[in-house]
């Protein structure tokens, strides 16, 4: 029977934190549940206006306005939506390249949409910085990333709506079944898999 209500779940952090590989073995458990997935890409990797230090207000705008437009449009097609970053972790980064400050008042709209999250889980980095041709190998700017987060996390985001996970952890072992069950009972609804997908 499909849920009556459908979950949105978040993997969030600075870069270089092994969000892609949880949000597709996240996605792997759900739909070996039975559940039907869908999953939202880090839409920084398409924006034209630019990226890492030498981001713009408006480069950072786009990509939180991205965020957004790819949720609206993927909500309803699956009983899960997983998304790589959210509104909130997008949001330290438009705070870095503003200096704190909020020049398109978009602040009540994170607000406000940090809470359409079921689950957030926040990927804690102690790994070290890998080049991937698109995103920093800055430690010092990864570092002023997590300091944002460490800051506004816990205005935007409840403590009963957040896992927090080292990056180190995210290997073929976790136990993400344990993940998905936390979503489920978040939302009121089971998560019941055939014995083989407990292992």
């Amino acid at each position: 029977m499909r849920w009556n209500h459908p979950a949105k779940i978040a993997f969030i952090g600075s870069h270089s934190v092994r969000k892609t590989n949880a949000v597709h073995a996240f996605a792997s458990t759900v739909g070996r549940a039975g559940r039907s997935v869908e999953v939202g890409r880090e839409v920084i990797r398409f924006n034209p206006l630019g990226l890492n230090e030498g981001a713009t207000p408006e480069a950072q705008l786009w990509v939180l306005m991205a965020q957004i437009q790819q949720e609206l449009e993927l909500r309803k097609r699956a009983e899960v939506l997983v998304t790589d970053r959210s509104v909130v972790d997008n949001f330290a980064y438009f705070l870095r390249v503003t200096d704190g400050a909020d020049p398109f008042g978009v602040e009540p709209l994170i607000r406000h949409w940090a809470t359409t999250y079921d689950l957030f889980v926040r990927l804690l980095p102690d790994v070290a910085l890998q080049a991937d041709g698109v995103r920093s190998t800055s430690d010092a700017f990864r570092d002023e990333i997590e300091a944002i987060l460490d800051r506004i996390i816990p205005i935007y985001i409840p403590g009963e709506r957040l896992l927090i996970v080292n990056a180190s952890d995210v290997t073929e072992s976790f136990d993400w079944w344990s993940v998905a069950e936390r979503l489920a009972t978040l939302i009121g609804e089971t998560l019941r898999a055939p014995s083989a997908n407990l292992a």
